[in-house]
C-alpha cells in the first residue's frame, strides 16, 4: 500500500509512466552471444562491490610499516604500508582473502568478457552504421579496463607486481624525447618513487572507474536509442526486433545471469588461489622473481618484449631503445586499428547503408581471416610470455623455445587466417550447414583464385564477372532504394531470370537466391545497365509531342474559359429582363 502510494505520488509529479511503459516493452534478442556484454557489465558491478570493501582496509602508501599478524613468516617484518595492509587483508581481516581474490577474478572475467564481446561484434559486423560510436566506446572501455587492471595489480607492492611496474616504466621511458617526462609525471618522480602507490590508487579507485561508469551509461543509452541488432531468421528484418520484452521474461533471465556471475566469481575467489602476495614477498628494486608472469590481459605485451629482437638506433641524436617497438608501437597500432576498422571497412566496401541485421562470419571471409590472424597473433604472444615456465615443464632450453615462438608468431597467424578464409568461402558458396559437412571438393573450389576485380568474398562492382565454381552462372544482386533485387544469369545459355519480388535486405536476397539456385556465386552489382540514350529523331519527336500536348491543353483551357464566359453572360441577361405576364394572370386581373 505504501509503495503504491509512493509510486503514484512520483508519477503525478514526474510523469514517469509513459517512459516506463516504453522501456519495459523494449525487445531484446534471445541469442546467447548477446549475454557476453552483460557478463562484462555484471563483472564490473562485482568489481565495484568488492573494491569498496577493500578500500576500508588497504593503506595506499609507501611508508614503512611493521607487520604483526597471523602470517608467521612476515610477523615483525618491516615492509611498505601497501604490502602490509594487503597481507593483513589476506590473513587477518574477516572475509578479506575471499573478497580480494574475488575482486581479482572479477577483473580477469571483466576484461575477457569485453574481448569476447568485441570479437562477436567484429565477426558479425555489428560495428557498421549506425553503431560506429558504440564500437569506439567499447574499444575505449577495453583500453581503460586494461589500464585499471594493471594499476590494481601493482597496488599490493609485492615483488611480482613491482617487477611488472618496472617493465612498463621502462617501456614508457623508451618513447623518444617525451618518455622520461611521461614516466616521471605518472609516478611522481623517478622509479620507485614515494608517490607512485598513491597516484595509482587514485587512478584505480576514482578516475578510471568514474570514466567507465560514464561510458557504460552512454553505451547502454545508445543501445536503447538505436535498438538491438539481431541475426537473420524467420520474421526478422532490418526494421524490427524479434525476441523477449524487457519485462518480465528478459528481466528474469538477466537477473539469473547476474546471480550466476556473482556465484561463479565468489566461488573462484573462495576456491581458486590467485596472486598470493605473501609468497612473493615485498618489492625490492634490487630483486626480481623468475619465473613470473603478469595477468593474461597484459601478457601479450610481455610476450612481445621477449620475442622482439634487440633492435636499437638513434634518430636526430635520440636513442630509440629496443622496448619501443614491441611495447609502444605494437600496442599503439593495435588500438589504432581497432578504432579505425569500421571506417576502413566502409571505405573499402563503399557500404553506407544502415545495418540492423548481423552477418554470419562465413558471409565475410576477408573480415573473418583478418580477425583470426589478429587473435592467433596475440594468442601466441600471450603463450610466449610463459616461455620460462614452459621450458622448465618441457625440459628444454628457454632460448630454443624462444626461437620456436619467434617462428610461430610469424607463421601460425597467416596459416590460421588462410584456413579460416578458405573454410568461410567454402561454407558461403556451398550448401554445407557447418564445418563438419564440408567436403574436399568444397575446399578445392574455395581455394581457386578469385576472378579479377572481385574483393575475395564473392562480390564485385561489375556485372560481367562469371561464377568461379559454376562457369557462366551467377546470381546478381543490387540495391534499389531501400530494397534489394536479384536475378539469375547464365551467359552460356543466354538465360536471365529476375526475381519478381524485392526484399528488404541483402541477407534476404542471399537467402532467397541460395534457396532457388544453390551453389551459384552471388555478386553485388550496380544494378541493371541504364537503357541506351534515345536518338535525335526520337528526341525531336518527344519534344514536338510534348509541345503539341501542351498546346492542346492550352487551347482546351481557352475554349472552356470562353464557354464559361458566354454561359455567365446569358445568366446575367436572364436575371436583368422582367418576366412576361401569362394569360391566367391577365384574366385574373381583369376579373378583379
Amino acid at each position: 500500500m505504501i509503495t503504491d502510494r509512493l509510486a503514484r505520488a512520483l508519477d503525478d509529479r514526474l510523469r514517469l509512466s509513459p517512459i516506463t511503459r516504453r522501456a519495459l516493452a523494449k525487445v531484446f534478442p534471445d541469442h546467447w552471444s548477446f549475454m557476453l556484454g552483460e557478463i562484462a557489465l555484471y563483472s564490473f558491478v562485482a568489481l565495484i562491490l568488492t573494491g569498496v570493501y577493500l578500500t576500508f582496509f588497504f593503506d595506499a602508501s609507501n611508508a614503512d610499516r611493521v607487520y604483526h599478524g597471523d602470517y608467521a613468516p612476515l610477523d615483525g617484518a618491516t615492509t611498505s604500508a601497501a604490502y602490509a595492509s594487503t597481507v593483513r587483508l589476506s590473513w587477518d581481516v574477516r572475509a578479506g582473502l575471499l573478497v580480494r581474490q574475488t575482486h581479482h577474478w572479477a577483473a580477469l572475467v571483466f576484461v575477457a568478457a569485453i574481448v569476447l564481446h568485441l570479437a562477436r561484434i567484429f565477426f558479425t559486423g555489428a560495428f557498421r552504421k549506425p553503431r560506429e560510436l558504440n564500437w569506439l566506446i567499447g574499444v575505449t572501455m577495453l583500453t581503460l579496463a586494461l589500464a585499471n587492471g594493471f594499476t590494481g595489480y601493482s597496488l599490493p607492492d609485492d615483488l611480482v607486481s613491482g617487477v611488472g611496474l618496472r617493465i612498463i616504466t621502462s617501456v614508457v621511458e623508451s618513447i623518444p624525447v617525451a618518455g622520461a617526462w611521461l614516466a616521471a609525471l605518472a609516478l611522481g618522480g623517478e622509479f620507485p618513487s614515494d608517490e607512485m602507490i598513491p597516484r595509482m590508487y587514485v587512478t584505480h579507485v576514482l578516475l578510471v572507474p568514474a570514466v567507465l561508469v560514464a561510458l557504460v551509461s552512454l553505451h547502454l543509452g545508445i543501445l536503447v536509442r538505436q535498438k538491438h541488432t539481431q541475426f537473420p531468421g524467420p520474421g526478422r528484418t532490418e526494421h524490427n526486433v524479434v525476441g523477449s520484452t524487457l519485462w518480465p521474461s528478459y528481466t528474469l533471465r538477466t537477473l539469473a545471469l547476474f546471480a550466476w556471475v556473482l556465484a561463479v566469481l565468489f566461488a573462484l575467489g573462495g576456491l581458486v588461489q590467485i596472486n598470493p602476495v605473501w609468497i612473493y614477498g615485498p618489492f625490492e628494486p634490487a630483486q626480481a622473481t623468475s619465473p613470473a608472469q603478469p595477468d593474461w590481459y597484459v601478457a601479450w605485451g610481455d610476450g612481445a618484449l621477449r620475442l622482439f629482437p634487440p633492435l636499437e638506433f638513434r634518430i636526430a641524436g635520440h636513442l630509440v631503445p629496443a622496448p619501443f617497438f614491441p611495447g609502444v608501437v605494437l600496442g599503439g597500432l593495435t588500438f589504432l586499428a581497432l578504432y579505425a576498422w569500421p571506417f576502413a571497412e566502409r571505405l573499402r566496401t563503399k557500404d553506407h547503408r544502415q545495418h540492423h541485421l548481423l552477418d554470419r562470419p562465413r558471409d565475410h571471409p576477408a573480415r573473418l581471416a583478418v580477425g583470426v590472424v589478429a587473435l592467433t597473433f596475440y594468442a601466441v604472444l600471450t603463450v610466449a610470455a610463459g616461455d620460462d615456465i614452459l621450458a622448465r615443464l618441457l625440459g628444454v632450453p628457454v632460448y630454443d623455445l624462444l626461437s620456436v615462438f619467434q617462428v610461430l608468431v610469424l607463421v601460425l597467424p597467416l596459416l590460421a587466417g588462410l584456413l579460416a578464409f578458405l573454410v568461410a568461402r567454402a561454407l558461403r558458396r556451398g550448401d554445407a550447414a557447418g564445418i563438419g559437412d564440408l567436403t574436399r571438393a568444397d575446399l578445392r573450389r574455395a581455394a581457386r583464385r578469385a576472378a579479377p576485380g572481385s574483393d575475395g568474398e564473392g562480390r564485385s562492382g561489375a556485372s560481367d564477372i562469371a561464377a568461379r565454381d559454376r562457369p557462366g552462372e551467377r546470381i546478381e544482386m543490387w540495391p534499389e532504394g531501400d530494397l534489394w533485387r536479384w536475378r539469375y544469369r547464365d551467359e552460356a545459355r543466354h538465360i536471365v531470370v529476375t526475381a519478381n519480388r524485392a526484399v528488404r535486405s541483402e541477407e534476404e536476397a542471399v537467402s532467397a537466391s541460395r534457396l532457388a539456385y544453390p551453389g551459384v556465386d552471388r555478386l553485388v552489382v550496380p544494378g541493371p545497365p541504364p537503357p541506351p540514350p534515345p536518338g535525335p529523331v526520337r528526341v525531336a519527336l518527344r519534344r514536338w509531342g510534348r509541345a503539341a500536348a501542351a498546346g492542346s491543353l492550352l487551347l482546351a483551357a481557352l475554349v472552356d474559359r470562353r464557354r464559361d464566359r458566354r454561359r455567365q453572360g446569358r445568366e446575367r441577361t436572364d436575371r436583368a429582363s422582367p418576366p412576361e405576364p401569362s394569360d391566367e394572370t391577365t384574366t385574373g386581373a381583369g376579373r378583379t
